[in-house]
């Protein structure tokens, strides 16, 4: 095991280093630079193309990229133009926010995902069945952007339940109680938009696990032995329906990232999602190379967690 998950390990190690470098050169390929558009066009050519020199914005990009990597290794990522600040303290600022955002939606989309799965595999071809199947095939249909702008319509501004931006309500005191409930009211209506659509898929695995696992023969045999058809489910069709769903965890967090661009973005919440899109719109080089390496290594991260988790629980799998 422990031989594998170096192994592993050491596969990574390569694919984020070509990350880096695809993600810098895509970035130096964005119409201008970190100067379009934040200088004053009636300002002189000449202290243009100096500010640039200075800026090292005329180097080769593979001068710029070593220049960038060494520093980010240092915990240096540059200073972003737009906000006027570190760029490292800048998505520290940011990235506490979505990782609350993505652990919620992670919640709510197993506390949805299970119980649906499970009664849907259980109860196959029955009408609870079809009515969850249909939702599933509802979610998969529907755009998240979409859906997130019809519930931000209908509990935000229809019935005023829930804010429509922001992470905390300004006024109050960090550490507080009332800081706490602002910020969990905030988190409620994103994640809970998200997790509707994500957890579709889930649904899907699980109740086809379900039904496969039904059929098999050990299943036959507990059955003709006289077991009970609760202790048939609850100790054999269950657990091995499952582990499969425990593998799938990285996955989740790999698709959240999409998510959390949409959904802070339509929500205002200010993550990391919300942080990719102003550095986009205001042509920040160094926040959106920054930015998509973390969600790159996120998403390499998942997988080898997925890869890890399946290995572990799945006796099935025989890695040397």
């Amino acid at each position: 095991m422990w031989k594998f998950i170096v192994r592993r390990l050491i596969t990574t190690l390569p694919q984020i280093i070509l990350l880096s470098v695809l993600v810098f050169i895509m970035a130096k390929l964005m119409p201008g630079d970190a100067l379009t558009g934040l200088i004053d066009p009636s300002l002189d050519p000449a202290t243009i193309a100096e500010q640039r020199e200075r800026l090292g914005l005329n180097d080769p990009w593979h001068i710029q990229y070593i220049d960038w990597i060494s520093n980010a290794l240092k915990g240096d990522l540059g200073q972003s133009f737009r906000f006027k600040m570190d760029v490292t303290e800048l998505i520290g600022q940011r990235l506490n926010n979505t990782v609350w955002l993505s652990l919620t939606t992670l919640v709510f989309t197993y506390l949805i995902a299970i119980p649906l799965g499970i009664t849907s595999g259980r109860y196959n071809d029955t009408l609870r069945d079809q009515m969850i199947t249909g939702y599933t095939y509802v979610g998969f249909a529907t755009p998240l952007f979409i859906f997130a702008l019809v519930m931000l319509w209908i509990f935000g501004f229809k019935f005023g339940w829930f804010p429509t931006g922001s992470s905390v309500q300004a006024s109050l005191t960090p550490g507080t109680w009332e800081y706490f409930l602002s910020r969990a009211h905030h988190l409620m209506l994103p994640s809970l938009s998200m997790a509707l659509i994500t957890t579709v898929s889930t649904v899907q695995y699980l109740r086809n696990e379900i039904i496969d696992t039904k059929q098999k023969d050990f299943i036959l045999t507990a059955r003709a032995k006289g077991a009970s058809e609760s202790r048939v489910y609850n100790r054999h069709v269950l657990r091995n329906s499952l582990l499969p769903i425990a593998a799938f965890f990285g996955f989740e967090i790999t698709g959240l990232i999409g998510g959390t661009v949409f959904i802070e973005t339509i929500y205002s919440y200010p993550g990391m999602g919300l942080l990719f899109m102003e550095a986009i719109t205001g042509r920040d080089s160094s926040v959106v190379i920054s930015v998509v390496l973390l969600f790159g290594i996120a998403s390499i991260l998942g997988a080898l967690l997925s890869d890890i988790i399946l290995s572990l629980v799945d006796p099935r799998i025989r890695i040397k």
